[in-house]
């Protein structure tokens, strides 16, 4: 309030020439499009010589960029796969007994197995472990660059220990 008063005693209230007030006077003009602006852009770019911004191709692949990568997609597929199970366990008939023995009826080998096992333990052991080790991050611990590549191969060979033990010892 005090802001409009302000502004009005400084512009005076005069109805005979034409302002646009408080809120306006920092706008841009509607006389560009979208695609005149974004033409303009590129051309102050290019006579500037600047680079286009860096694309996934020029970037040196690091582990901790790879395990946030599959810490995300494991926690995306795992959530998916829990809604998809649940939600088939809702709609489909039958029971657990009735789906396992299917699988029994395809006759697949025990390695086809083992691997299907692995497939389904491994993103469970990964993103388990990367989440303690996330947890461990919160209490403000690990963040020096060797700790970080330490941690981040243990919690690969633990998932993939883990993930073998599940698959082919149980």
């Amino acid at each position: 309030m005090a802001l409009l008063l302000r502004t009005f005693a400084r512009q005076g209230v005069c109805l005979s020439r034409q302002h646009y007030g408080v809120f306006y006077r920092h706008a841009a003009p509607m006389g560009t499009t979208a695609k005149e602006e974004m033409n303009k852009f590129w051309a102050k770019n290019n006579k500037l010589n600047r680079p286009m911004s860096p694309h996934l191709t020029i970037y040196n692949w690091s582990v901790p960029m790879m395990m946030s990568i599959t810490f995300r997609g494991t926690g995306v597929g795992l959530s998916g796969a829990i809604s998809a199970f649940a939600l088939a366990a809702l709609v489909l008939p039958g029971t657990y007994p009735h789906y396992l023995d299917l699988i029994h009826s395809l006759s697949v080998g025990p390695y086809l197995i083992g691997l299907a096992k692995f497939g389904l333990a491994f993103p469970v052991s990964f993103h388990t472990l990367n989440g303690i080790r996330h947890l461990w991050w919160d209490l403000g611990k690990g963040f020096r660059l060797p700790e970080v590549y330490r941690t981040g191969y243990t919690v690969i060979g633990l998932s993939i220990i883990t993930s073998l033990a599940v698959a082919f010892l149980l």
